[in-house]
């Protein structure tokens, strides 16, 4: 087992650059977010009617996903600062895996909708559903790049408690983006 040296407890994992950047996502977000809810006025019905042909079911499955994704990353970190490599890995693989589950089953959903005609210019609610989770299938996909980079470089003897925590921060960020997004989108209109 290797030994784990820790930064500072004031020092955030992965830098306070990293932190703005979380912040400065979830307001993003956030504000969307709002925009949505506010441009309603007087228009209700038509956002109802859009929303209506989402698949609700399809949103909750995704967020089993991400929480459990979100669970192994956690796990994966503790065990890496424990020094179990082996296993800290294989709860990174189980990360990923269900990183890549979400993003098969948005694939799936995508492809209905643009089979249905609801298409980034049919209204103004599908607007902002392909942006907001356009937007955040990107982060998605950056997130498990970055896994896949931590992955290959979990192994080497230099590799940093801090670069792990970091890898999950930016990880739970896409996690708690999609808990904004699903109640909003797919349950409240």
């Amino acid at each position: 087992m290797k030994s784990i040296n820790y930064k500072s407890i004031y020092y955030p994992p992965g830098g306070i650059l990293l932190w703005i950047l979380i912040f400065l996502e979830l307001i993003t977000f956030g504000v969307a977010l709002i925009i949505l809810v506010a441009g309603t006025d007087g228009n209700i019905n038509a956002y109802y009617e859009s929303a209506s042909h989402l698949n609700a079911t399809y949103g909750a499955i995704n967020t089993i996903f991400l929480l459990t994704s979100g669970f192994f990353m956690a796990t994966s970190v503790k065990l890496f600062k424990k020094g179990n490599i082996k296993k800290a890995d294989l709860y990174l693989k189980l990360t990923m895996m269900f990183g890549a589950l979400f993003l098969l089953l948005k694939s799936l959903e995508y492809s209905e909708k643009i089979e249905k005609g609801f298409v980034l210019g049919y209204d103004t609610f599908f607007n902002f559903y392909w942006l907001l989770t356009g937007f955040h299938v990107i982060h998605i996909l950056v997130g498990l790049v970055i896994l896949l980079l931590l992955h290959f470089s979990m192994k080497k003897p230099n590799a940093l408690v801090e670069d792990f925590e970091a890898s999950a921060a930016f990880w739970h960020m896409c996690d708690l983006i999609w808990l904004l997004l699903f109640p909003i989108l797919y349950l409240v209109f």
